[in-house]
């Protein structure tokens, strides 16, 4: 039987709980890495905890409400970054640079859990409907960004959306292998991927291709 959350105990919604909640990501996050997040399931996030799957519950009514909220907050934080981005006055190349990074070290240090963000299906409706709108406008960003550099002609041109949906893939993948503490932090690691992504979209000079 599925457990749904109390609405009386005062400590899933005090002030506190949003604290709690990111506690219970983040030792979610370490087991979703270790040992897959089909085969973690909330009694071993509790006992990483040293607590009760019941105690989970009044956060978590399910693991699929875990893995919707680590996509919401994600998006939170991702949507915050973006907005500060898209207000700097640089250029468009200059931008997507710094929304690939951002985008990096959201995923792989900012937001515990993580990994549960290529989990979309996972989710149940109606929430799922809700967080692909919400991906969508985000999206679009990469999209504008791609254009505005073709248009500013910085960035060769290309198929702005083909273009968003690759950067995208290419960013998402990196909670698949980054591991915390390992040889550059999600910052270098973001800057990176940065350089390597815009620089391949770049113009040549002269309209020329690189040399083969």
């Amino acid at each position: 039987m599925v457990q749904t959350a109390s609405p009386t105990r005062p400590e899933a919604s005090g002030p506190g709980a949003e604290e709690r909640r990111r506690e219970i990501l983040a030792a979610a996050s370490g087991l979703f890495r270790a040992r897959g997040l089909h085969a973690t399931g909330m009694r071993d996030i509790a006992a990483e905890l040293g607590r009760t799957a019941g105690n989970l519950y009044y956060y978590f009514p399910s693991k699929q409400d875990l893995l919707a909220y680590c996509q919401e907050q994600t998006l939170v934080e991702l949507a915050a970054r973006a907005a500060e981005i898209e207000r700097a006055e640089v250029p468009a190349d200059e931008k997507l640079r710094r929304l690939i990074k951002a985008h990096v070290e959201v995923l792989n240090e900012a937001t515990p859990g993580s990994l549960a963000h290529l989990e979309i299906e996972e989710v149940a409706e109606p929430r799922r409907a809700a967080l692909l709108g919400r991906r969508k406008r985000y999206e679009r960003l990469f999209r504008r960004l791609v254009a505005q550099g073709i248009e500013d002609g910085r960035l060769r041109p290309v198929d702005p959306a083909l273009a968003a949906l690759a950067l995208l893939g290419a960013v998402n993948w990196t909670v698949k292998w980054f591991a915390p503490g390992g040889r550059m932090n999600a910052q270098e690691v973001g800057a990176a991927f940065a350089s390597l992504l815009v620089d391949g979209l770049a113009a040549r000079p002269n309209g020329g291709e690189r040399d083969r």
